[in-house]
């Protein structure tokens, strides 16, 4: 009964606070006012709903039990097959598969929706190493996304350097910017790292759009080539398809790299620089070298995908690096699973394909997002995929040990 009261009182605010805004229409030419309760009262009935469901997800997380929760025969029967190696490998090709198909059987415009889905799983892969292996909280990461890009443009249009030349040096470009925004905050954590990071990401934001003679300012730099293949010229649709397998190659790369950075000598610092980072200090660890590999590493990742961003649009200004990239690519990481791979990956196809494929509800995009974020962070803070762990068969190990005593 209490549950319900407090949902009541709930639904009597919200009525409150919006009757001025729903409920009266004011006409100006022919000074009338028209009333609409019923929408007042939807939204009442809406929102006694939702607070009664959120007060009893509460009531059950508070007490330790799980807010949604399945049959135990369901459970054993999904858990044995999400652990079924054969069915794994068998999902991985057919993912694959379908990935490589994509341009052969759909449209131009497809095409060019999920080129752009690619770069953003690839460039959350890389500011996953610095969050979600490093545990540094960055928010400026489209600055090295803008540095890649305006390398392929400058390099081109003031040296005429072509596409594979670039690409490499984008990445050499963006690691020297990573490097140095890394040096100045490794005294910095927390709050005050992203409060710099954010900084970071508006002084070059705002360089490129005043550096008019480098840069082209605000109207940025246009006629950017697209990358060639030996020579040979490419139609509109045909150089699409071929940049959509440029970038198809380069996630593979980008997983493959990182996963093997993960549990290597690198990978295995960068965690413990996470979990705690005086205590990563007195295992002997160098936290100025890891702490510069990190952004070294993830920023590398951001300056190989500006330079292919480029060259798919053919045209970049500095309205294409803001602020609210940087927060897009984060939310990535963050609703993916910190140091999750595939989680990451994941989301990245979430957040870029949901709002193309669901433009009947573009006006109440952002809120749908927001309310996404605000239930991942309360019911499930660790990500749709949380961050795989390596275990160690301890009794094997000595049951092998004390097989060789005997």
């Amino acid at each position: 009964m209490q549950r319900i009261l407090k949902s009541a009182l709930v639904a009597l605010w919200f009525m409150v606070l919006t009757f001025p805004l729903l409920a009266i229409k004011i006409n100006p030419v022919s000074k009338t006012v028209s009333w609409h309760f019923d929408r007042v009262a939807m939204l009442a009935v809406g929102i006694f709903v939702l607070a009664l469901g959120w007060d009893w997800c509460f009531s059950r997380k508070n007490r330790g039990l799980p807010v949604f929760s399945l049959p135990q025969n369901i459970t054993a029967r999904m858990s044995a097959i999400a652990n079924n190696m054969a069915l794994r490998r068998a999902s991985l090709f057919f993912i694959v598969g379908a990935l490589v198909a994509m341009p052969l059987t759909s449209s131009l415009y497809q095409t060019n929706i999920m080129i752009s889905a690619l770069l953003y799983v690839m460039l959350a892969l890389g500011l996953n190493i610095v969050v979600g292996l490093a545990g540094q909280l960055v928010l400026g990461y489209a600055a090295f996304y803008a540095v890649g890009a305006y390398t392929y443009g400058i390099l081109f249009q003031h040296f005429g350097l072509g596409f594979w030349a670039c690409l490499p040096l984008g990445g050499v470009f963006a690691v020297l910017f990573g490097l140095g925004l890394g040096f100045p905050v490794l005294r910095l954590r927390g709050d005050y790292l992203a409060i710099v990071t954010l900084g970071f990401g508006e002084i070059v934001r705002l360089s490129l759009q005043n550096w008019s003679d480098l840069t082209g300012g605000p109207a940025g730099i246009a006629n950017i080539p697209r990358p060639g293949l030996f020579g040979v010229d490419l139609s509109l649709e045909g150089s699409t398809t071929y940049i959509y397998y440029l970038v198809l190659a380069a996630v593979f790369l980008t997983v493959l790299v990182i996963g093997r950075l993960r549990n290597s000598r690198v990978g295995l610092a960068l965690k413990a620089l996470r979990e705690d980072e005086i205590a990563c200090e007195a295992m002997g660890i160098n936290l100025m070298r890891i702490k510069l590999s990190a952004f070294a590493l993830g920023s590398c990742w951001a300056g190989f995908a500006g330079v292919i961003f480029a060259a798919k649009t053919t045209f970049i200004n500095p309205s294409s690096f803001t602020f609210m990239d940087s927060c897009m690519i984060l939310s990535m990481v963050v609703l993916g699973g910190m140091g999750s791979i595939s989680g990451v990956a994941i989301a990245a196809m979430i957040l870029i394909l949901a709002p193309e494929y669901l433009r009947a509800f573009s006006e109440y995009r952002m809120l749908i997002f927001g309310l996404i974020m605000v239930l991942m962070m309360i019911f499930r803070p660790q990500g749709l995929v949380s961050g795989e762990k390596l275990t160690y068969r301890i009794s094997a190990l000595l049951a092998k040990g004390k097989g060789g005593a005997a």
